[in-house]
């Protein structure tokens, strides 16, 4: 979700697919940055969903970046990781699954030729909008899962 105002907020459907040698802090440190400075250079507040993985939080800024520029990068995030079992790690893996059928139909070993594969399906994805359309609402988890609330 991305917010380019203040009480204007509105969910991109949108995402970056790119392959890299590793995954460290400062690669996922710049990624963010170049979400913030490329991608959306005008949204006061970025709303980040994003898995649990042990590079991806605040100090990965901090840990690239002078401390101005981790904190001024910092103030205009909004994370929300995903929970270890639920319905965004299903999205997730939908998201993956749609990638691997779509994009992989054989063994690609090389990394430059992968990212090719991987910006025309982004490409493709992104222009096509494609989004999650929840359907179970509060009012149906109330009702399916009210053994789980507290009796009053």
């Amino acid at each position: 979700m991305v917010s380019p105002g203040t009480d204007t907020l509105r969910l991109a459907g949108w995402r970056r697919v790119e392959a890299n040698v590793r995954r460290t802090r400062i690669d996922w440190a710049h990624h963010v940055q170049r979400l913030l400075t490329l991608d959306y250079p005008d949204a006061t507040k970025i709303v980040l969903v994003m898995d649990n993985l042990n590079t991806h939080d605040i100090a990965s800024l901090y840990e690239a970046f002078d401390p101005t520029t981790a904190f001024a990068l910092a103030q205009r995030l909004e994370i929300h990781h995903t929970p270890q079992h639920g319905s965004w790690l299903n999205i997730a893996e939908i998201e993956l699954s749609a990638l691997t059928r779509q994009c992989f139909d054989r063994r690609i070993d090389d990394l430059d030729v992968l990212n090719t594969e991987l910006a025309a399906w982004q490409k493709t994805t992104n222009t096509n909008q494609r989004q999650v359309q929840w359907h179970f609402t509060t009012s149906d988890a109330r009702t399916k899962l009210r053994h789980l609330y507290p009796k009053h």
